[in-house]
């Protein structure tokens, strides 16, 4: 191992050994001064897998061509959606009764979603229930050239959990080599005019290559069965904020997250109708381009199998184009014990999408 790479191997391995709140300076200021080295993907990948060696590889997934007969001289800018489930939770609240204790490990489950971010590349990074923050992401994409944002729960459920690292939240990373950032807002979402304990991060960005702007947000709804009501009104509120950020779509906007519901709900409807002209990015793999994937979450609990489709990239269907989307895992795959498991490391898969810019300059910056 070079003396680089076994440089890189020690950050790593602060990272892993992080623990409680209490620990978050100390980790910063331990990893203060390697901030400003720059990680080399490649590297990071190499030492995660080192980590791994002991686990299954990781699943193929492959890149479905959605691209039209429109031509682009610009690359294309990846977006990743994911939510990768809180440590706190998976191994204290969620009750994964088919996933073994050993397999919720931070220090290799943590490795995984680095590899699962690292194998697919994206320009901009849209996470929910991320708990690690401070200690591990923040500090290791920074350095492979992120610009990072994080919004935590103001009364999270990790914080019940004994011997947590602090509460979870949603965060955005974009690359800095890429887009300039324009404006920031972090949204604690209302409800009934009542402020909830959801929020979102959404950030205007102009592309260096094309110079245009558009708008990226990303949230994490309410959870759980008979709060249709309530994620309803969040999803009315975050529409009216974005209403607000993109001047009524001038601005073309994308919009990742864990809505917590199935496209039955009203939230998805509100959503689908809005004057923001949205699309669903991942109905597009469906033969007839109109229908969800028929589960993006899937776990065994106590109550039994919950197989749902909670987790979408939105985007203004007037503005972008989508030129492909990363395929699902396949139920084989998945297995019959379900997510996550030694092979995966959330319960919710990631949602990948290439976008580009619609050439027809109507109603765009």
């Amino acid at each position: 191992m070079g003396n680089s790479t076994s440089r890189l191997y020690s950050v790593l391995a602060k990272t892993l050994s992080s623990g409680a709140v209490s620990q978050h300076q100390d980790c910063l200021e331990q990893l203060e001064s390697a901030q400003l080295d720059p990680i080399d993907p490649k590297d990071l990948l190499e030492e995660c897998q080192i980590v791994l060696q002991k686990r299954p590889p990781r699943f193929q997934r492959n890149f479905v061509n959605l691209k039209k007969n429109t031509s682009s001289n610009h690359r294309p800018i990846r977006v990743m959606q994911w939510n990768i489930l809180a440590q706190a939770l998976g191994e204290g609240k969620d009750n994964f009764v088919q996933c073994p204790m050993e397999a919720l490990k931070w220090e290799e489950r943590k490795c995984l979603i680095l590899e699962e971010i690292l194998a697919y590349k994206p320009d901009i990074l849209c996470l929910q229930e991320v708990d690690h923050y401070f200690d591990t992401f923040e500090p290791l994409l920074s350095r492979l050239g992120y610009q990072c944002t994080f919004f935590p729960k103001p009364w999270s459920p990790c914080l019940d959990v004994e011997h947590n690292n602090g509460p979870d939240g949603c965060a955005m990373f974009f690359l800095k080599e890429r887009f300039e950032l324009v404006s920031s807002a972090n949204i604690r979402l209302t409800a009934m005019k009542l402020k909830t304990n959801q929020v979102a991060i959404a950030q205007t960005l102009k592309c260096h290559e094309t110079g245009r702007l558009f708008c990226i947000a990303v949230t994490h709804l309410k959870a759980r069965t008979g709060w249709e009501r309530f994620r309803s009104a969040q999803g009315c509120d975050l529409l009216q904020n974005l209403k607000n950020i993109t001047q009524g779509a001038k601005i073309p906007l994308i919009v990742c997250g864990d809505f917590n519901a199935e496209p039955t709900e009203e939230v998805y409807r509100e959503f689908s109708n809005s004057s923001l002209n949205l699309n669903s990015a991942y109905k597009l793999l469906s033969p007839d381009g109109q229908s969800e994937p028929p589960y993006t979450t899937w776990k065994i609990r106590p109550s039994g199998e919950c197989r749902h489709t909670l987790d979408y990239i939105w985007y203004s269907q007037h503005a972008l184009n989508v030129n492909s989307a990363l395929g699902l895992l396949t139920e084989e795959q998945i297995g019959p014990n379900r997510l996550p498991s030694f092979n995966y490391p959330s319960d919710h898969l990631s949602l990948v999408c290439d976008f580009s810019f619609n050439q027809d300059p109507d109603r765009l910056l």
